[in-house]
């Protein structure tokens, strides 16, 4: 029976392997430190934080999320190590909550490797504070307890460091904040919170947990609310600039998924496109490729935790038959070691037939979900975009890419970004930024680097209404002429690309207008009241080889438009090599931590929201010799020149 904690209340725990989860209304930032007797923390290396994960028994998260999953092995601390306390702070991101009593209140509970809670707590009564010392487990007779804490510092994490006797806590607390902003900048934005009726539905039978800490996936986030078209844009007429998917206008009920075809007894349920709850089918597929996504992170992690466990019990066990110096003599101790390979080998087979389960069905739902996919949602190999034509309203997502993890390399999650969007992209074109971008030649990485820009330029023009989306572009050196070809050529810029400091101070002054005056009239209340040049329809700015060509002016005007253009729909797409812009120092930093970054070749540089597993990335290509890109972009041209007459 789970024990729901108090304040100051303790409770026993029946296991020394367990899991703490953490649930909370914003992304905070979830440590762990180890003390000893007294509850002094003698070290860095007794703190685990996302900067460094990972300590002897202990595991945490590795980037800010709204939920965590901790894993602890009390049997597997330092002798030394008498309690453990969780930790949670607010990561200090610009626009983000900086005291606890401007969030739901945090819940943890505490787990078995199955599941099953043994005891959760709610941190109420929080204020001012940024961080809080959630629970702690110690030990007590012989055996581990764990005891409701929730005390909470004004101070923030340095003063909760330092509370616990670390030196130099604040420069400590500095560094896990920007190691938290460094996770935060390749991180997935996860999907819109679930509600009770929107889960996804799962017509496959639940898995067994996989053993030494297998768990079965959970189910999945949905939309939050319904995503209602947003009406065209007129530059005629009034400029609605709210988000054209959130209104307080009570949703209709949602339509109930398609019904999955009959299955004979003890056998998987056959997959089925859209089974995900929804208020249309964009919507039900954009959940189930979501709950895919979340779903395969879990199996990975559950897979991973299992092995991990099996690889520690072996050690302790050839440990403890080897500490025995009778165990030494009459081939004692290889036997020990015989058994221990032997039960760790029998661990990690039953867990991956358990992983090799999910696979399958996971595999069996992308076979038929990415076929049924809408031409925003699908490759450019899917045979939709043969079909294409302008549509009429704006999509709820777009996909930016494929990820995959290890495990196996050939099941492909599609990355999906909501529209409009809330948050720019860079496509790094370093060679320092990967192992495998060292391995590319320079003049090859940036001219694959321009070519996904303009492949996601072309996606976001086609799955826009003609003329809600415009596209300019800043190359001041001209040096992407041969990639920006089929944009040039088709008629579907908004201009010429723009070269040299004044054609790049140009554009940046048109842009950062347009911002100025949106902004204004939004604040006013007079969006009818915007001068008749202004472009109503969406923005989009793709700059090359940043910073070369860029003066100090031209700097802040970037950042400005970064920070503040997409709100008032003027958004950055910049393929750079950070590296080339070390010289203008930190002030750059908050620039590239604005944006999603992505790359022209393979790279597992992106974190999932629920797990952090290192996932790798795939632009999208389109298939060699195809002519899809020049057929889609003639028809948005040819829509916008009807626009226009």
């Amino acid at each position: 029976m789970t024990a729901e904690l108090v304040r100051g209340q303790n409770h026993a725990l029946p296991q020394t392997r367990l899991e703490i989860r953490v649930s909370a209304g914003a992304p905070v930032v979830a440590g762990a430190t180890l003390g000893d007797e007294h509850g002094t923390v003698h070290g860095v290396e007794w703190i685990a934080h996302p900067g460094s994960p990972q300590l002897p028994g202990l595991e945490v998260s590795r980037q800010a999320a709204a939920d965590h999953r901790l894993a602890v092995d009390l049997d597997a601390l330092p002798d030394g190590v008498h309690r453990v306390t969780v930790l949670l702070a607010l990561p200090l991101e610009a626009g983000g909550p900086t005291r606890f009593g401007a969030v739901a209140s945090p819940f943890v509970a505490v787990t078995g490797l199955d599941g099953t809670e043994i005891a959760t707590f709610t941190l109420t009564g929080l204020d001012t504070e940024s961080a809080v010392a959630a629970l702690e487990l110690y030990r007590r007779q012989g055996g581990w307890k764990v005891r409701a804490v929730g005390q909470g510092y004004a101070g923030g994490l340095a003063a909760m460091l330092a509370d616990q006797g670390v030196d130099r806590a604040a420069e400590l607390a500095g560094s896990i904040q920007e190691a938290v902003a460094r996770g935060m900048a390749r991180s997935v934005a996860p999907p819109p919170p679930r509600t009770p009726q929107a889960d996804r539905a799962r017509h496959a039978p639940a898995p067994a947990p996989a053993p030494g800490g297998g768990q079965p996936p959970v189910p999945p986030p949905a939309a939050q609310q319904p995503p209602p078209a947003a009406p065209p844009a007129s530059p005629s007429g009034p400029i609605d600039y709210a988000h054209p998917r959130r209104r307080s206008a009570a949703p209709p009920p949602p339509v109930a998924p398609p019904a999955a075809p009959p299955v004979a007894p003890g056998q998987p349920a056959q997959p089925v496109a859209g089974d995900a709850t929804g208020w249309s089918m964009d919507e039900r597929l954009y959940n189930q490729v979501w709950g895919m996504f979340e779903d395969l992170a879990r199996a990975a992690a559950a897979y991973r935790s299992a092995v991990d466990f099996a690889e520690s019990r072996m050690d302790q066990e050839v440990e403890r038959a080897l500490s025995d110096p009778r165990s030494r003599i009459g081939g004692a101790g290889d036997r020990a070691r015989e058994q221990a390979r032997a039960k760790r080998d029998e661990l990690t087979g039953r867990a991956r037939e358990a992983l090799d389960r999910d696979l399958a069905q996971l595999a069996a739902e992308s076979a038929v979900v990415e076929p049924a996919l809408p031409a925003s949602y699908a490759g450019w190999d899917n045979p939709v975009w043969h079909a294409y034509r302008v549509p009429m309203e704006i999509p709820m997502a777009l996909r930016i890419g494929d990820l995959h993890l290890p495990e196996d390399t050939a099941l492909r999650i599609p990355l999906l970004v909501r529209l409009p969007l809330e948050r720019g992209i860079w496509i790094d074109s370093g060679r320092t930024a990967s192992e495998a971008a060292a391995l590319t030649d320079s003049d090859q990485l940036h001219r694959l680097a321009m070519e996904s820009a303009v492949l996601h330029a072309a996606r976001l023009l086609a799955v826009h209404p003609a003329g809600e989306f415009a596209v300019h572009v800043i190359d001041p050196a001209g040096s992407a002429a041969a990639a920006l070809a089929p944009l040039v050529r088709s008629g579907v810029l908004a201009g010429p690309p723009a070269s040299g400091p004044g054609g790049v101070s140009s554009v940046l002054a048109q842009l950062t207008r347009r911002v100025d005056l949106v902004q204004m009239a939004i604040r006013a209340g007079a969006a009818d009241s915007l001068p008749p040049d202004l472009d109503p329809a969406e923005q989009l700015l793709i700059v090359n080889d940043f910073p070369h060509g860029f003066d100090d002016r031209a700097v802040t005007q970037l950042r400005y438009l970064a920070d503040e253009g997409p709100s008032v729909g003027v958004h950055l797409l910049m393929v750079a090599d950070r590296e080339d812009a070390s010289a203008f120092g930190p002030v750059l930093d908050p620039l590239w931590r604005s944006l999603l970054r992505i790359t022209p070749i393979a790279d597992n540089h992106l974190a999932d929201p629920w797990v952090g597993h290192a996932w790798t990335y795939e632009p999208l290509r389109t298939p060699p010799g195809s002519e899809v890109l020049e057929l889609v972009l003639a028809q948005v041209a040819a829509a916008r020149r009807a626009g226009l007459r």
